[in-house]
């Protein structure tokens, strides 16, 4: 069975809720969703944290749908987790226990309007180099709940940019804001890709099954070539003093990466660690009497389309 499995992924075949897969494919995967569905429900907070102090009715406007759309991502990965066999329920507790993680990136606190427009254009454009990938990921329900989620995420990165370059053609103390934001956001967002090639502990065989289909440096070189093109483009200037074209590569070299600080704010420690989780676990107890008469209601319906039957 192992083995024709892993025809059928060399073939690229999409693998389906009801067919068979290797025990470890199923967790490799309820991990790696759950970790993207966390992501998207966590990272509401540092944006939602400026919706009521945006600087004009249509930037609150856009900033709510965005917000939104972040809400609806983390649903369309629920939904798909779900159908390798775990309840929502658990992928909750998991994440409130600390069994499961969310992108490490949103551990880090919004101070300034910057930060929005930051966040945007740096995080979710790596959130796309990693996405528009995933499209082509070997389980069928990821797959597809990709499609609409990088669509979203290419006008949440537009938002965010134009935020960014606004701010370039605004006045000194609105050019350093930006600058700021940058210079606290540049290496974190670096971080979301994971750690190098070789050193991650599941990369090897998520390649293999085609889970992943980039590795983790790849797609960071992808993404550093296209954020600095983008800085420079608005009077940007990217915090890396190592940054330089490599003619001979046709890529960016840069520094090298904090790992400590990467490994700190995983296992917990990072400045909005604790915030960000309670905040989270806070919210859903609120939402107890919401989720019992949705499912009330649920059970109402069902037992009259039986009885109607």
């Amino acid at each position: 069975m192992t083995r024709s499995f892993q025809t059928r992924i060399d073939a690229e075949q999409k693998i389906e809720p009801k067919d068979w897969m290797p025990e470890k494919y199923r967790q490799t995967l309820i991990r790696q969703i759950s970790q993207h569905a966390h992501s998207e429900v966590i990272g509401e907070q540092p944006e939602g944290n400026w919706i009521t102090r945006a600087p004009s009715l249509e930037r609150k406007a856009i900033l709510l749908a965005k917000v939104q759309d972040e809400a609806g991502h983390g649903l369309y990965l629920y939904a798909a987790a779900e159908t390798l066999g775990i309840t929502r329920e658990e992928l909750i507790d998991r994440l409130h226990t600390g069994a499961s993680k969310y992108a490490s990136i949103f551990n880090y606190p919004s101070l300034t309007w910057a930060d929005v427009g930051a966040i945007g254009w740096l995080v979710d454009s790596a959130a796309i180099v990693n996405q528009v990938s995933l499209q082509n990921t070997s389980y069928g329900p990821y797959a597809r709940a990709m499609v609409r989620i990088c669509k979203e995420e290419s006008f949440h990165q537009r938002q965010g940019y134009n935020i960014m370059m606004t701010l370039m053609q605004g006045n000194e103390q609105q050019r350093a804001m930006a600058q700021d934001a940058l210079d606290r956001w540049w290496w974190p967002s670096l971080m979301m890709f994971g750690p190098h090639d070789g050193e991650s502990a599941h990369s090897a065989q998520s390649m293999k099954w085609k889970i992943k289909r980039r590795s983790n440096d790849d797609l960071r070189q992808q993404y550093v070539d296209q954020a600095v093109q983008q800085a420079l483009a608005i009077g940007l200037k990217v915090p890396d003093p190592a940054l330089a074209w490599n003619e001979e590569r046709g890529h960016y070299d840069f520094g090298d990466i904090d790992w400590e600080e990467f490994e700190r704010v995983i296992k917990g420690n990072g400045p909005c660690n604790r915030q960000r989780l309670a905040h989270h676990v806070e919210a859903h107890a609120e939402g107890v009497w919401v989720r019992e008469a949705m499912a009330c209601y649920d059970k109402k319906r069902r037992s009259r389309r039986h009885d109607a039957a």
